[in-house]
């Protein structure tokens, strides 16, 4: 008799132990159903209006009603299982689907770098500089860009999640039902190149419609979101982000799986390839170099200065690695991705949770050993390790002098060594570059 009693409570403790489970798992189940909730096709309404004030206006008024309520993490794991979950872990549990923001400035190499997540395959919805559009237009209607990060940041979280909508509204002339021959190199996006997105045309069409692949008709942004649906990872390259803190209520998005790589370059090396690709905006530079004194206070010098301090004040946020942008932000300077790409680009794939696909490897290996002279200011076919040292034969000493003085804590920070004399700068045996990490 006892042993049939001891026989019944074993049974009922079990099933205690099971339903118990059971609940577990359903709340676990519910949490990453939550994670990826449907995303909304766009329903974007046609504006043929040039663009104003007043329609800049509106555009503002409508962007901050399409935020979430911040919800902080995005998940509901505590922070003691986040701390244990590797690699593969975070990639499970999150969903699958990735979102990889590369957030650099310009002229530090980020178009070559953004190619490593571009060729990726048929995985990959890849965008090229989407707010080149919305910086234009806030320069032309509010002709003051500065402090409108959320702006930025706004259209970012649309795009990830495959609404281009707000990004329309940006766009000039105004696209004529979700179709538009003006997005910004277009053919810098594999998925804007490819079937259904890329719809054949005559060969008489003006090339600007054309990709590089093949020969494409205007953009359907409709087919656009179609594509980015159905990819399992983003990634958007961006020049035009300089405030990393603008981004939390992105990163914090729940429907998201936001990844931040900030790109970094020396500076001295930045200023350089400015005065070569953008010649008629850095005439004062060019007119220093031939042998005149650089005055400190003058509007240049502080804008290279703000410019340097912008992204050290990032750099050194995204380093402290605040809640909000934990295991979510990482440091990369192209210098090291000159030197080992194939290797510095398995780290970037590693930390975004993505698999470094064969297409990515492949491209990598033929694009950063190639003997031919790169062409066109973003150019992302070179030898990548003779690239990062060609400045310092195009600087003159004086001038890598002036950017020692005003964006010297930047360098620090990054690990970039000073030069003190013209010898030292041209003697590519000695390295300017100290063996740093930032992880």
């Amino acid at each position: 008799m006892k042993t049939k009693y001891a026989i019944v409570f074993i049974c009922f403790v079990a099933l205690v132990i099971i339903e118990k489970e059971i609940n577990i798992i359903s709340r676990v189940s519910d949490r990453l159903i939550k994670r990826q909730s449907p995303h909304q096709t766009p329903q974007t309404p046609q504006d043929e209006s040039n663009i104003t004030q007043k329609h800049l206006l509106t555009v503002l008024k409508v962007l901050p009603s399409k935020r979430p309520a911040s919800q902080g993490n995005r998940t509901n794991f505590s922070e003691e299982q986040d701390e244990e979950l590797d690699d593969s872990d975070m990639y499970s549990y999150s969903g699958g689907r990735k979102h990889v923001l590369l957030m650099a400035s310009t002229r530090t190499g980020s178009s070559f770098v953004g190619e490593f997540f571009n060729q990726h395959g048929e995985n990959m919805f890849y965008l090229f500089e989407p707010l080149w559009h919305v910086e234009r237009m806030l320069a032309t209607a509010a002709n003051n860009a500065t402090g409108l990060g959320w702006i930025y940041r706004d259209v970012l979280q649309a795009l990830f999640l495959c609404d281009f909508s707000p990004l329309e509204k940006f766009i000039s002339p105004p696209p004529n039902n979700h179709v538009t021959p003006a997005l910004f190199r277009r053919e810098s996006s594999l998925s804007l190149c490819d079937e259904p997105v890329c719809s054949p045309v005559n060969k008489d069409v003006i090339e600007r419609y054309h990709c590089k692949i093949r020969r494409c008709g205007p953009l359907n942004l409709t087919l656009a979101t179609q594509s980015c649906l159905s990819k399992q990872h983003h990634t958007i390259k961006t020049v035009r982000v300089r405030q990393l803190d603008t981004l939390q209520s992105l990163v914090q998005d729940p429907r998201l799986d936001v990844r931040i790589i900030q790109l970094v370059r020396d500076p001295r090396a930045i200023l350089a390839s400015r005065m070569v690709a953008f010649s008629s905006q850095y005439k004062t530079w060019k007119a220093w170099a031939q042998g005149g004194q650089v005055p400190e206070n003058d509007e240049e010098v502080k804008r290279l200065k703000g410019n340097c301090d912008q992204v050290r004040i990032s750099a050194e946020m995204g380093l402290s690695q605040p809640d909000w942008l934990r295991r979510r932000y990482m440091l990369v300077r192209y210098e090291d991705i000159a030197r080992y790409p194939m290797e510095k680009a398995e780290e970037m794939y590693k930390f975004a949770g993505i698999p470094f696909s064969f297409q990515a490897r492949e491209w990598i290996l033929t694009n950063t050993q190639t003997t031919k002279e790169a062409s066109g200011i973003y150019s992302t076919q070179k030898n990548s390790s003779q690239q990062a040292e060609k400045w310092r034969f195009s600087i003159p000493f004086t001038l890598a002098q002036v950017v020692q003085k005003v964006c010297g804590p930047t360098m620090k920070l990054f690990g970039y060594k000073f030069v003190d004399d013209e010898r030292t700068l041209i003697n590519k045996s000695i390295s300017l570059l100290e063996d740093k990490s930032f992880y």
